[in-house]
């Protein structure tokens, strides 16, 4: 019975996702349209189950293996209908959470496969989460991934295309991929410039990587945010500066017990992290390939590591002032947030 009434309670909460992949959460159903109306063929017999070619679970062992099912949808999300129609409808899975706010990333390289230019991939993508925002009233902006593995010149294309838009659809910029072969310091040069335009940054860093990634992340790379961060853990002073400097944290549980950043939920630092007041944030990261919503994120915290409707709602508003708006649109969201909580009868823990 208690189950029960946490679990409307957390229905009710209002949320916000600042972690959300666009390829990581395309519907399974929505890709086989996708296949059909592209006159391309799936690589499964006709009318199999897609999810075991899109879903990651706890068998998975690494990063690169999880990274390994977006390899499956990347044909697909090559036009404009495509783009619009995935970022359509992560708006609306969002919603249905009760999201109140999301920030969609996507890489803009993995998109231009079918002729599309940089910016035409970025404009149709943000057209997708304008008209969603307009349907379901989540307000919903994209961040713009730089690829660890592609060349500086591609990534330089990404940044300047992103800096065109920066505050009409994107509201930052992302460096993602293989954390372990190619590490932040690889990428200094490209978000000094990425700074120099003024675009606000969060770093893929101490996920794959050890904790000295994200250090480096913030301090050579400007990261003001970042993607995960769950092994500082590993380096106490590294943890104390992400303290310090007051970082947030985008953490996302389900997906970093999958790809092993995490050894299992018994290791799961965030009760650590609320301890030592460090900025967390709870995202889902991939709907699909996680299998997952924002609102499974938090019943399984809940579950697993022993977090209250208290520390679920400071959390919450963690994301409200970690988010990347302008400051009178941050300053809304956060009392639209404060508004939500206190009707669910939720007081935030300090």
């Amino acid at each position: 019975m208690k189950d029960i009434v946490v679990r409307e309670q957390l229905k009710k909460l209002p949320k916000i996702d600042l972690h959300l992949h666009l390829d990581g959460s395309v519907l399974p159903n929505t890709l086989r349209e996708l296949a059909k109306e592209q006159g391309k063929e799936l690589p499964v017999e006709e009318g199999s189950d897609l999810t075991p070619w899109m879903l990651a679970d706890e068998s998975c062992t690494s990063l690169k293996e999880y990274l390994s099912k977006f390899a499956f949808v990347e044909p697909y999300l090559q036009t404009p209908e495509a783009l619009d129609r995935v970022a359509y409808e992560v708006v609306e899975q969002s919603a249905a959470q009760g999201c109140r706010y999301i920030e969609v990333r996507f890489a803009p390289l993995l998109h231009i496969k079918g002729g599309l230019s940089l910016e035409e991939a970025m404009r149709h993508t943000i057209r997708g989460l304008r008209r969603g925002e307009r349907d379901f009233g989540v307000k919903a902006r994209g961040i713009a991934i730089c690829l660890r593995h592609d060349a500086y010149e591609r990534n330089e294309q990404v940044i300047l295309a992103a800096a065109k838009l920066h505050g009409d659809g994107i509201a930052a910029v992302d460096l993602a991929g293989d954390e372990a072969s190619f590490p932040p310091e690889l990428h200094r040069s490209l978000f000094n410039l990425a700074a120099s335009k003024g675009l606000p940054i969060t770093i893929h860093a101490g996920e794959a990587g050890g904790a000295e990634n994200v250090q480096e992340a913030i301090e050579s790379l400007g990261a003001t945010r970042i993607g995960h961060g769950v092994r500082i853990t590993e380096n106490p002073a590294i943890m104390e500066m992400v303290r310090r400097t007051g970082t947030p944290l985008e953490l996302c549980p389900l997906s970093n017990i999958q790809t092993k950043a995490v050894s299992g939920w018994e290791a799961y630092p965030i009760k650590a992290f609320l301890a030592a007041g460090i900025r967390a944030t709870i995202n889902t990261d991939n709907l699909t390939v996680s299998g997952t919503t924002i609102g499974l994120e938090y019943e399984l915290l809940m579950e697993k590591c022993g977090v209250t409707l208290e520390e679920i709602g400071r959390l919450i508003l963690n994301s409200a002032y970690a988010a990347f708006l302008e400051q009178e649109e941050k300053r809304q969201l956060i009392a639209d947030i404060e508004q939500g909580l206190a009707a669910a009868g939720v007081k935030p823990a300090v």
